[in-house]
């Protein structure tokens, strides 16, 4: 957030990059780092700029009839005011003409989460004279990072989830002893209410799938559309939670019911070694203190389903950004195959790990678990993750 305590080690960070400043801008919500960086409360429905320089006060571009959600911004930072678009591209001009400056930019879309500023403003403001680079390290270091608050609760979450995904496993277990009827829905809507038992908060439902519902990434059952799970089947698990108003916590689980066969072995274990060798990665990197980029750790991941002949079936980055406000966040991402991810895992930053291999109408397998990176060291949630299939039901 943009605040007087924060702007010192914002401008620090400039410092360190050459730039001159870091040129925010909303209009209606499109950008998620403006809105979170200022955080304005009440009607704004126009234009909104805010440039951050190197050295002196940040000033705001606002306009006249939104005054009150600005009454929380500082008396000693400029506001400038206009009403018609002259004024605006006048003030906007003054402030950035022969500037280099970041915004929410990335050149040919590489990285589809710091892209947030449409191309017309950012034409209008190289026709002020600026030249626009990405925000995309600033964004990691002074929007996506985890405080200590939100690093707390989503370890919480995170141990939370895992005791529902495994009591949601033992339960499939034993309805399946009992040769009982249920479907996927039936397991998502139990999931659900033990969500709403702890208190969690989960936004779109968590996917329930059979294997080869599973091998569709992002299928999740409804009332209207869901298969029934069997003896032999491979089930899926993946759910996602967080305390209200904290970081998202994001885990698959993967069992049979059953005795696996050699082929759902097999591709398990080319998952799970990607994965392992995607925090192995991590950790060495981290505690030799070498930088390490998203896209190091996606290739370290995939290259293990390659060499197992499994490449052509994993058809998605190894993992996403969670940031403080969203379980799809604009940090760093584990990819070089969806994006050209070249931002580095700096300490604050979250993100998934979460290699899968998907056979089209035969078999999905997926393992997912949460990585924070912190000074020195990079913690795994949950604590304890899964490292064999899980069987039940037998």
């Amino acid at each position: 957030m943009l605040t007087p305590e924060e702007l010192p080690r914002i401008q620090s960070a400039l410092s360190e990059v050459d730039l001159d400043g870091w040129l925010l801008f909303d209009f209606h919500g499109i950008n998620p780092v403006t809105v979170g960086m200022l955080q304005l409360e009440g009607m704004v429905t126009r234009r909104v700029f805010v440039y951050v320089p190197r050295r002196g006060m940040p000033t705001a571009i606002t306009h006249a009839i939104e005054q009150g959600p600005w009454r929380r911004w500082p008396e000693a930072w400029g506001r400038v005011v206009y009403s018609g678009w002259r004024e605006l591209e006048s003030a906007l001009a003054t402030l950035v003409r022969g500037h280099r400056i970041a915004m929410e930019y990335s050149p040919g879309d590489a990285v589809p989460y710091v892209d947030r500023v449409p191309a017309g403003v950012i034409e209008m403001v190289r026709q002020a004279g600026a030249v626009v680079v990405t925000s995309g390290e600033l964004v990691s270091q002074f929007f996506a990072g985890f405080d200590a608050g939100n690093t707390a609760a989503h370890v919480r979450a995170a141990e939370a989830i895992r005791t529902i995904a495994l009591d949601a496993f033992v339960m499939v277990g034993e309805r399946t002893r009992r040769d009982e009827a249920f479907t996927e829905y039936a397991v998502q809507s139990w999931i659900l209410e033990r969500f709403a038992r702890a208190g969690l908060e989960h936004g779109h439902a968590p996917i329930v799938a059979i294997g080869p519902n599973a091998a569709e990434p992002h299928y999740s059952p409804t009332a209207d559309y869901t298969s029934a799970v069997r003896p032999g089947d491979v089930l899926l698990i993946d759910l996602w939670a967080r305390e209200p108003d904290q970081p998202f916590a994001d885990q698959t689980w993967m069992g049979v019911l059953g005795a696996p066969d050699t082929t759902t072995v097999k591709v398990w274990e080319a998952v799970r070694d990607a994965r392992d060798a995607a925090i192995s990665v991590l950790r060495a990197r981290v505690a030799a203190a070498v930088a390490v980029r998203g896209a190091e750790v996606d290739a370290a991941a995939r290259g293990v389903i390659e060499s197992r002949g499994y490449g052509r079936y994993f058809t998605h980055r190894t993992g996403h950004s969670i940031d403080p406000r969203e379980i799809h966040g604009s940090g760093p991402h584990l990819d070089d195959f969806e994006t050209r991810e070249e931002r580095s895992l700096i300490p604050g930053v979250a993100f998934s790990i979460e290699p899968g291999i998907y056979i089209p109408n035969t078999l999905g397998v997926r393992s997912e678990v949460n990585g924070l990176m912190r000074e020195r060291e990079v913690v795994i949630t949950p604590t304890d993750f899964q490292t064999e299939l899980l069987v039940v039901g037998g």
